[in-house]
């Protein structure tokens, strides 16, 4: 085989067999395939699209590239979850604790920030002395101890996805169905849940812009995990607005640690409640209102917030010592109105570019830097009211750039629903 015509056949629109997939992605993972090589073949892929039969074998090929986590011996039913990725979601860093408080296994490996969109990992190391990375055994032993471990993926797990991850970070190649869906459904297999929620974003602020192309992406990773005897659930969320209020690495943690503490905004618990119900219901085999309620104790009580601290510790964090940008800049709105729009991914690649995010693969990331909310959608503003904050290092961005950002109209229009959908 030859990897110019496996691209070239791509460019044509004509199915890949499996083994000229498994020739390029294993070529890819042992250097006989180059970086140029494998940019063209992603990017004829986010062009030109896969069948689902082609999305199974890509799946299956970059699955069995590594080793494949054996949670056996962890006691009970192991429930995993994953965002597609968004701005502001820092949901994982709620659930995991909270989910967890109620002795549901969470073993989770996440990744990092793609495109403008953030990552758990980069989240989880803007905590200072927080280590992502362990040895299997330490995980497993973790999850047995404290029921929640979450690391970035582990050594040989998943290579092929972990090169090709960071590809398409800086090839424009992020924003294809065929190649999301196998990038995460690769990675959840193979790191041992028997259970999975996936939380797919929908709109502006998100790799999937439609709610038609997230409901074919749900169906595709749900037809993924049925053919790998795996649970798959998949909820459609609005990212046409950030989520929460805080946007950045280290803000995003404080922003996790007050809602644990009680404090939130009305769409971020929505969706936790939402995710952690169907974890919970996977997790304790339980019924939807039993798992709701048991989930609102476990936040009423502080547990939640009890478990984030421990699991923080035992990965060797301590959020007593996070800290973000020293200078912070009030924005202030031009107009008076309602808040009718924000234009997510602008906002988003904003955040990216005061350095919270990476443009090459070997960017380091500015924890401290990002964006806090004053207003949402829906909301009503004054002229000269705050409309956001802005923590950086240096002053060095265009206002007007964040003000073009909100679409500030003098009637009031209904924001869309946070949950479109829910896909089993």
């Amino acid at each position: 085989m030859n990897i110019v015509e496996i691209v070239n056949k791509k460019r044509w629109k004509q199915e890949l067999t499996k083994e000229e997939i498994a020739y390029a992605i294993n070529g890819y993972v042992e250097g006989t395939v180059q970086d140029y090589q494998m940019s063209s073949l992603l990017m004829a892929i986010c062009l030109n699209g896969m069948t689902d039969e082609e999305v199974f074998s890509l799946t299956d090929v970059m699955y069995h590239s590594g080793e494949i986590l054996d949670l056996s011996s962890i006691e009970g039913i192991k429930v995993d979850k994953h965002s597609t990725g968004g701005v502001g979601d820092k949901t994982t860093l709620i659930l995991g604790p909270l989910v967890s408080s109620l002795g549901v296994n969470v073993a989770k490996m996440s990744g990092r920030g793609l495109g403008h969109t953030g990552g758990t990992i980069d989240k989880l190391e803007s905590i200072p002395g927080f280590q992502t990375t362990m040895k299997l055994e330490d995980f497993k032993k973790q999850v047995d101890d404290i029921h929640f471990a979450l690391v970035g993926q582990m050594g040989n797990l998943v290579p092929a996805d972990k090169k090709i991850y960071a590809l398409r970070d800086v090839t424009a190649t992020v924003e294809s169905i065929p190649l999301i869906a196998s990038s995460i459904m690769s990675k959840k297999l193979a790191s041992g849940a028997d259970k999975i929620v996936l939380d797919i974003k929908v709109g502006e602020g998100a790799l999937v812009k439609s709610v038609e192309d997230a409901r074919t992406l749900a169906s595709l990773m749900v037809k993924i995990g049925k053919k790998m005897n795996k649970e798959v659930i998949c909820v459609l969320s609005n990212m046409d607005q950030p989520l929460g209020t805080h946007i950045g690495n280290v803000l995003e943690v404080e922003e996790s640690i007050e809602f644990l503490k009680g404090n939130h905004t009305e769409d971020l618990y929505e969706l936790v409640m939402t995710l952690g119900t169907l974890m919970v219901q996977m997790g304790l085999q339980i019924g939807e209102k039993e798992a709701k309620e048991k989930l609102e104790q476990n936040l009423q009580s502080g547990k939640g917030y009890q478990k984030l601290e421990e699991f923080v510790s035992r990965q060797g964090g301590d959020l007593s010592k996070i800290k973000s940008a020293p200078k912070v800049f009030s924005v202030k709105s031009i107009h008076s109105g309602y808040i009718n729009k924000i234009h997510t991914l602008e906002l988003g690649e904003i955040v990216r570019a005061i350095g919270a995010g990476r443009y090459q693969k070997e960017d380091s990331i500015d924890y401290g830097v990002g964006i806090v909310l004053s207003k949402k959608v829906g909301d009503f503003i004054l002229k000269d009211e705050e409309l956001l904050k802005i923590y950086v290092h240096e002053k060095d961005m265009e206002i007007g750039k964040i003000l073009n950002c909100f679409e500030i109209g003098i009637h009031y229009e209904e924001p869309k629903p946070l949950i479109y959908e829910i896909v089993k």
